[in-house]
């Protein structure tokens, strides 16, 4: 279980808890992997992929720790490390594996913040009932919604905060990224009332270099629509 700092003040000691949020992407492109590093970074936290589908030589994981570098002890071991890029439920029947959400729960961070990063989009199913969205249930983890723009984007987008939205999932909010379109954002927000916390630019090369320039430019935007808020 993820521990509880104590702060004191005075007399009175205060426990705050860390903040912790879900990552998921209105496609399997949408970039969640760049958000995930600049949030990583942006809010100092740790990361953990549960479920990482192909890529086994070089995933998801490794790519955060290379775009970011952040020490090694910020990362978590996936769960479910499955050898085909595919849904997870049928790289895990492939494999011999029966993905089962009692498999998951919060890694240790010792009071740190942590990013957690799905597989695909809500509804990739994880085995022959539940889907990721079940698994963002489990954790009990609000979600931050990241959004490409692309031509069919705002019915994903849409679909995926309506999905959240009757689910009683928790949004913490959108990030676009990939660009700029005004006209897809004021859409969204007008029909959702989900304001953006950040948009972020397409990276000419995601490295060091890169996550550095995004965090330096969005990081203070993304604390304060974020306001500090913690689970």
């Amino acid at each position: 279980m993820t521990s509880i700092t104590p702060v004191s003040c005075g007399s009175t000691t205060h426990y705050i808890l860390p903040t912790m949020y879900f990552i998921t992407g209105i496609h399997t492109d949408a970039g969640k992997t760049v958000t995930s590093a600049f949030l990583q970074r942006a809010l100092d936290a740790d990361y953990w992929k549960p479920i990482q589908a192909g890529d086994l030589d070089f995933g998801d994981t490794d790519r955060v720790k290379a775009w970011t570098g952040t020490d090694h002890e910020r990362f978590h071991p996936v769960r479910h490390a499955l050898n085909t890029p595919a849904s997870p439920h049928y790289a895990a029947m492939l494999d011999g594996v029966n993905i089962k959400l009692e498999d998951f729960a919060l890694p240790e961070t010792k009071g740190r913040n942590l990013i957690v990063e799905g597989a695909g989009g809500l509804l990739v199913p994880i085995n022959d009932r539940e889907t990721v969205a079940d698994l963002m249930v489990h954790l009990g983890l609000p979600v931050i919604l990241v959004s490409r723009h692309y031509l069919g984007s705002i019915n994903h987008t849409l679909l995926s905060i309506d999905y959240l939205q009757r689910r009683g999932i928790p949004l913490a909010g959108i990030i676009y990224s990939g660009g700029d379109s005004p006209e897809t954002v004021r859409i969204i927000t007008a029909q959702t009332g989900v304001k953006p916390l950040v948009e972020l630019p397409e990276l000419d090369t995601v490295d060091l270099a890169g996550i550095d320039l995004l965090v330096e430019r969005f990081g203070p935007a993304l604390r304060a629509a974020l306001g500090g808020e913690q689970i």
